[in-house]
C-alpha cells in the first residue's frame, strides 16, 4: 500500500525532460518584430482608450501617470521571469511548460488548465466588446434586432445571443488555422494603426493641454462639489474629488489606481507560447517581451498624461474619456479617429487572446495530459484541431453567456501563472547544472575506486542539508542547496498568502492592535525574511543563457508577493467559480491525463529497457574476462 502511495505521489511531481535541440513540428516563420507586434497588440487593447479616464477620475487624478509607472514595474518583474524561461526553454507551452520542467506534472496541469480558462474568457469578452463597439457606431441596430427576436431571460445567460461575436471568433479561428505567418501580418497591420492613433492622441493632448489641470486647487474642487450636489449651504463642505494638486487622493489613491492599471499590462505572456514558431527563440522571446512592455508603458503613460492635461480629471467621462476630451478642447471630429483606433485595438486584443489558446491546448495534448487529437497539425504546420476546438468553445461562450461575472476568473489564471513562473525561475537558477549531474552519474562506476568513507562523505556533501551547509554553502549548487531553496520558496509562498490574507481581511484588527493578528503577522514577516536570506546565500547555477533575471532572488520574490496579493483581493464568488472549474480539470487529469502522460510512457519504456541493458553489460563483462584474463588478475 505504501509503495503504491509513493508511486502515486512521484507521478504527480514527475518533470518533463525537454530537448531544446529537437526540431519543431510547427512552422518557424516568426521574427522578433512579429513577436513585438503580437505582444503590443495583445497588451495594448481597448483599455488604453477607457482605463485612463476611469482610474484618473476615481482613484489617482493626474498622478495616474505614476500609477501606470508602478503597474509597469510590477508587470516587468513577471515579464523578466518569462523572458529568462523563454531563453532557457524555447518551446511551445508558456507557463504550463515552464512549470512542467521545474515543479512537476500536477502543478503544470493546474497552470495550463487555468490559462485555458483565462484565454477562453478573454477571447469571448473581447469579441463581445468588439461587437458592442461596432454596434454603437452603426446606431445600435444589432442589439435592437437581437433583443426583439432572440431575448433570453435566464440567470447566467446574456440578454441576447451575440451572433456577430460568434462570426468574429470563427473568422479569426479560420485565419489562425490557415497559418501563423498570415495571422502575424494581419496583427502587424492592426497594431500599426492602433499605435499611430495613440501617437495622434498623445501629440494632440500635449499641444492642446494645460499644465494647470495638474495643479487644481482644493477650493476649486469644493466649488465644483457644491455645484454638482446643488447645495445651498456651503459651510464645511468637503471635496468629492480629493484635495487637489498632482496627488488629489493621496499616495494611497495612486497605489489603488496602480492595482487596477496592473491588469492593463496583461497579455505579453502570449509571446512565450511561440517558442517553436519563431526563428531564433532564445534571442527573440526575451527581446519581444521586454520591448512590448516598454512600448505599452510609453503608450499608457502618454495617453494618460495627454488626457489629464487636456481636461480636468474630475470632468472625465469614465466610459469614453477620449472623445469627450477632444470635444472639450474643440476637436470634436477627432472622435472618429479614436473610434478607428479602438476597433483596431479590439482586433489585436482578440487575436492576442485567441493566438496562445490553441498552443496551450496543443502542448498539453502533445504531452498526453489532454486528449491527443488536439495535437493534430495541418499541412501548413499549424495546430488546426486545437484552434478549431478553442474557437468553437469561445464562440459558444460569447454567444450565450453573461461574461461580466466570469471576467474576474481571468485574473486568477493569469496571476497564478505569473507567480508560478517567478517561483520556477528561483528553483531553476539554484538547481545543480545538468551537465554536472550527468557527469556525476557517468562517474558512478568510478566511485567504487574511492574508499567507503570518501564515498559516504561525498554523498553527505551533495545531498544533505546541515546548518553549516546552509550558512556557508559551497561555490557550486548541490542537491542539498537546491533542496534548501525549494523548501524556502515553498515557505515564502505560504507566508505571502498569510500576510496578504491578514492585511486584506483583518485591516481593522491590525489598526486595533489585536494580539493574535499582530503576532501572526510578525511571525510571518520574520519567517519570510529568513527564507529570503537563506535563498540569497545559496550558490546559483553557472549555466548562462541569452537573458537572465537581474537582482535574484529579490525580483522574483517581489513578483510573487504582488501577484498573490492581487489574487487575495478577488471576491469569494470568483473563487467559488474557480473551484468548480478546477474540479472539472481534476476529473480530466486523474481520469485521463495522468495515465496517458508522455512522461509516464517514457518512464515505462526506460524501466522495461533496464533489465535488457543490465544483461548486455553482464555479457560484455564476461566477454572482457574471456578475451583479456590478465585484466581480472589485477584485482
Amino acid at each position: 500500500m505504501l509503495a503504491h502511495l509513493l508511486s502515486f505521489g512521484r507521478s504527480l511531481v514527475r518533470r518533463k525532460n525537454v530537448d531544446c535541440l529537437e526540431d519543431s513540428k510547427l512552422c518557424r516563420c516568426l521574427s522578433t518584430v512579429d513577436l513585438i507586434a503580437l505582444g503590443v497588440g495583445s497588451t495594448l487593447g481597448a483599455g488604453v482608450y477607457v482605463l485612463a479616464g476611469e482610474v484618473a477620475k476615481g482613484n489617482s487624478g493626474p498622478s495616474i501617470v505614476v500609477s501606470f509607472l508602478i503597474a509597469a514595474l510590477a508587470s516587468v518583474m513577471a515579464g523578466l521571469c518569462y523572458a529568462e524561461f523563454g531563453a532557457r526553454v524555447p518551446k511551445t507551452g508558456s507557463a504550463y511548460l515552464y512549470s512542467y520542467v521545474t515543479v512537476g506534472e500536477l502543478l503544470a496541469f493546474i497552470t495550463g488548465w487555468n490559462l485555458i480558462l483565462s484565454y477562453v474568457i478573454g477571447t469571448s469578452s473581447v469579441a463581445r466588446a468588439w461587437s458592442g463597439t461596432f454596434d454603437e457606431l452603426i446606431g445600435g441596430h444589432i442589439e435592437k434586432f437581437c433583443t426583439t427576436y432572440f431575448r433570453m431571460n435566464l440567470p447566467g445567460l446574456a440578454e441576447y445571443p451575440d451572433f456577430f461575436a460568434v462570426c468574429l471568433i470563427l473568422l479569426l479561428s479560420g485565419l489562425l488555422s490557415f497559418g501563423v505567418k498570415e495571422s502575424a501580418w494581419v496583427n502587424k497591420i492592426f497594431t500599426a494603426v492602433n499605435v499611430l492613433v495613440l501617437m495622434f492622441v498623445i501629440i494632440s493632448g500635449f499641444v492642446k493641454g494645460d499644465s494647470l489641470n495638474w495643479n487644481i486647487s482644493e477650493e476649486s474642487l469644493i466649488n465644483v462639489t457644491i455645484v454638482t450636489r446643488n447645495l445651498s449651504y456651503t459651510g464645511n463642505v468637503t471635496s468629492d474629488y480629493g484635495a487637489g494638486g498632482f496627488l488629489p487622493y493621496g499616495f494611497g489613491g495612486t497605489l489603488a489606481g496602480a492595482a487596477t492599471c496592473f491588469y492593463a499590462f496583461v497579455g505579453f505572456d502570449c509571446i512565450a507560447t511561440t517558442g517553436e514558431e519563431v526563428k531564433n527563440p532564445q534571442r527573440a522571446i526575451p527581446i519581444g517581451i521586454v520591448s512590448s512592455l516598454l512600448i505599452c508603458f510609453l503608450a499608457y503613460f502618454g495617453v494618460s498624461a495627454a488626457l489629464t492635461l487636456m481636461m480636468p480629471y474630475y470632468l472625465l467621462d469614465e466610459k469614453s474619456p477620449l472623445p469627450v476630451a477632444f470635444e472639450y478642447v474643440g476637436w470634436g471630429p477627432a472622435k472618429y479617429v479614436v473610434a478607428v483606433g479602438s476597433l483596431c485595438a479590439l482586433s489585436t486584443s482578440l487575436l492576442g487572446a485567441m493566438f496562445p489558446l490553441p498552443r496551450i491546448l496543443f502542448a498539453m495534448a502533445r504531452d498526453g495530459i489532454l486528449f491527443r487529437f488536439l495535437s493534430k497539425l495541418s499541412k501548413r504546420q499549424s495546430p488546426v484541431a486545437a484552434t478549431m476546438a478553442a474557437g468553437t468553445t469561445a464562440a459558444i461562450m460569447a454567444c450565450i453567456f453573461d461574461l461580466k461575472a466570469l471576467v474576474d476568473m481571468m485574473s486568477i489564471g493569469t496571476l497564478l501563472a505569473y507567480s508560478l513562473v517567478a517561483a520556477c525561475v528561483l528553483i531553476l537558477r539554484y538547481r545543480p547544472d545538468s551537465v554536472l549531474e550527468n557527469s556525476r552519474m557517468n562517474k558512478e562506476g568510478e566511485e567504487s575506486e574511492l574508499t567507503e568513507s570518501e564515498s559516504h562523505l561525498n554523498r553527505l556533501k551533495d545531498g544533505e542539508m546541515t546548518l553549516q551547509s546552509l550558512l556557508s554553502p559551497s561555490l557550486q549548487p548541490t542537491k542539498g542547496s537546491s533542496n534548501a531553496v525549494n523548501i524556502a520558496v515553498g515557505v515564502i509562498v505560504v507566508t505571502v498568502c498569510v500576510i496578504s490574507a491578514i492585511t486584506t481581511h483583518y485591516g481593522p484588527a491590525i489598526l486595533s492592535m489585536v494580539p493574535w493578528v499582530l503576532g501572526t503577522l510578525a511571525v510571518s514577516f520574520v519567517v519570510f525574511f529568513i527564507c529570503i536570506i537563506l535563498v540569497y546565500r545559496q550558490p546559483q547555477t553557472s549555466k548562462r543563457v541569452s537573458f537572465m533575471v537581474p537582482l535574484l532572488p529579490f525580483l522574483p520574490i517581489l513578483s510573487i508577493f504582488v501577484n498573490v496579493y492581487l489574487m487575495v483581493q478577488l471576491s469569494g464568488d470568483t473563487w467559488i467559480r474557480f473551484s468548480v472549474w478546477m474540479a472539472v480539470g481534476f476529473l480530466i487529469y486523474f481520469g485521463y491525463g495522468m495515465w496517458h502522460s508522455s512522461e509516464l510512457q517514457r518512464q515505462r519504456q526506460a524501466t522495461n529497457a533496464a533489465p535488457d541493458k543490465k544483461m548486455m553489460q553482464k555479457k560484455d563483462t564476461a566477454m572482457e574476462k574471456f578475451v583479456h584474463p590478465e585484466k581480472t588478475s589485477q584485482f
